[in-house]
């Protein structure tokens, strides 16, 4: 049965007001926790969570936007399972954070993995990132027309194997199934290959002696152990649907090749290869290692209080920066929050980039990828060009050519020169028009003109200024890794993975808002929107209910009026 409390309800009074001293109230207020309750806790989908319960057969739920808010903080505050279980039982600061009433609350772990299960089956995270985020952006009312772009590499919790380790894991994995399913089959295997992965995994090839060539000799033979298990279980039917042979399979046909029935490992494998069967999702790149990564576009705005993530794209570790521009692009379109410049390194700038970007109208400000011309050279983006016809006007020198057309079936621009004028021109010989027999001509296309002309705009003191924003990234990715625990997740596999990098992100931007004087002042305002003080709501209230001008327990403890700060003392009376 579905248990449903709305957090903007009304209340008489806040019970934690007597719970916590003044001094912790205030920081409760101030802090993350006050923010989540009054800003961020409405936003969660306690309606989703409850599409998987009868609406009244059954045992109540938990309150179901208290474990959405569970479910999510016990990602960004880098919480196992028994730690989110035991905060929910015991931490009155989440209590107040999640809106829970002051009493015994009781929570089990497989509980909160069930809870946890309905949101990546439901793809919650996505839309939690989304919402938290416009709400924050409206709230501080953060400009979000300067933003910048970067990727950070994630591991999940698996082990970091190398090739030989890899082939022999998998396949120590797949004899276990053998021996739980078919202990008969396993026993009618080569004895050797039977002995040679018997050890635990900690302990597997820890007898093989040292050096480059038993190294060498090693992995051949356990990539022709492989081969013997698959041509052996391929067709068996008992295990060639299992998830260990599947992996072993794969791994077979991403390391080795068969070549007239021998077996060759292959010299290069890839990135976008299996890292460890427990976590097959996880690739490789040469750079940052085994895992996977995520895009982040943040906003860079001077006037803005903090800087809030507006965008993540969680990937493998193999994807590139450079494909990643045109699903940045969509996503900061659906939920409407394009910039007017986007700062990136230069991974991302190709020149496809920069036209992807000015579609959706704004630019991408990114230095260009290659060698850069000697100085003095000149370039393409030297001359004048009329962007509409894509013809040169002016040289370097300021020239005008004596002719210059532009082929739309090759794309290219030919431009011929005045002999005159190139003969006797002081660019001469850092020019790039060429004599021709019948005088100077120059080819050039759209994409090498752009080029040039950005190569030679970074060399301004203005990109400089513009491009320097771009760094503070390096800081906000190093910042989420330390607060939240990204660097290492708790989880593998791509559902759980991408799912804890979304929501831990979400709740960045919550621990970055929390931080600003808006924020706090919001809080302030809602908190006294939804409860009433005491001493002009709750006693004001019962005066009028019983018709009292003083409530008869005021009068009891000597009180005789309210006072805007609380109440004041009855005088004492003279005496004569």
């Amino acid at each position: 049965m579905r248990n449903i409390g709305d957090p903007r309800q009304q209340l008489l009074f806040d019970p934690f007001e007597r719970i916590f001293s003044p001094l912790a109230y205030k920081i409760i207020k101030n802090g993350w926790q006050g923010l989540f309750r009054h800003v961020i806790l409405e936003l969660l989908p306690a309606e989703v969570l409850a599409g998987e319960f009868h609406p009244e057969i059954g045992r109540p739920t938990k309150e179901l936007y208290s474990m959405a808010g569970l479910i999510f903080m016990s990602e960004f505050l880098d919480w196992k399972t028994e730690q989110a279980a035991e905060a929910y039982m015991f931490h009155t600061d989440i209590w107040y954070a999640l809106n829970l009433k002051s009493e015994p609350q009781s929570m089990s772990t497989r509980t909160i993995e069930r809870y946890q299960k309905i949101f990546r089956e439901n793809d919650l995270a996505n839309g939690i990132m989304t919402d938290v985020t416009s709400r924050l952006i409206k709230l501080l009312d953060q400009n979000i027309s300067e933003q910048r772009l970067d990727s950070t590499h994630v591991f999940s919790d698996m082990a970091s194997f190398g090739r030989t380790r890899l082939m022999g894991v998998t396949i120590k994995r797949f004899l276990a199934q053998v021996i739980r399913h078919n202990n008969k089959t396993y026993e009618e295997l080569p004895e050797e290959l039977r002995l040679r992965y018997k050890p635990s995994q900690g302990l597997l090839f820890a007898d093989t002696a040292k050096g480059k060539e038993n190294r060498k000799l090693l992995r051949q033979q356990v990539a022709e152990d492989m081969y013997t298990l698959v041509e052996l279980f391929v067709d068996d039917d008992k295990f060639n649907e299992r998830s260990t042979f599947k992996a072993l399979y794969t791994v077979f046909k991403e390391q080795c090749n068969v070549i007239e029935e021998k077996v060759e490992i292959k010299k290069e494998t890839g990135g976008s290869v299996i890292q460890n069967p427990s976590d097959p999702d996880a690739t490789f790149d040469g750079h940052k290692g085994q895992g996977y990564q995520a895009q982040i576009a943040e906003t860079c705005a001077d006037s803005n209080e903090t800087q809030l993530i507006t965008c993540v794209i969680p990937q493998t570790a193999s994807d590139s920066d450079t494909q990643v521009i045109e699903q940045v692009c969509e996503a900061l379109k659906e939920s409407d929050l394009l910039p007017k410049q986007m700062l990136a390194d230069t991974l991302y700038g190709s020149d496809d980039n920069v036209q992807k970007c000015a579609q959706h109208k704004f630019d991408l400000i990114s230095p260009v990828s290659g060698k850069p011309p000697k100085p003095g050279k000149k370039t393409i983006g030297d001359f004048k060009v009329d962007e509409e016809t894509k013809t040169v006007q002016t040289c370097p020198a300021g020239h005008t050519p004596v002719k210059s057309t532009y082929n739309k079936k090759t794309g290219k621009t030919r431009t011929d020169m005045s002999a005159e004028h190139c003969l006797s021109c002081k660019f001469k010989k850092d020019c790039p028009v060429r004599k021709v027999k019948h005088g100077y001509r120059l080819y050039h296309t759209s994409k090498q003109h752009r080029l040039d002309k950005r190569r030679k705009n970074e060399k301004t003191d203005e990109f400089r200024k513009v491009y320097s924003k771009r760094a503070g990234i390096e800081s906000t990715n190093s910042g989420i890794k330390r607060r939240t625990g990204m660097s290492r997740l708790r989880v593998r596999g791509k559902g759980s993975v991408y799912q804890a990098m979304i929501l831990r992100m979400a709740g960045w931007n919550i621990l970055q808002a929390a931080k600003t004087r808006k924020a706090r002042e919001y809080v302030r305002q809602q908190m006294a929107r939804l409860c009433q003080h005491p001493d002009k709501g709750v006693i004001k209230g019962l005066s009028h209910i019983f018709g009292l001008k003083r409530p008869m327990w005021m009068r009891f403890i000597g009180c005789s009026k309210i006072n805007a700060d609380w109440l004041v003392p009855k005088p004492a009376r003279q005496v004569a």
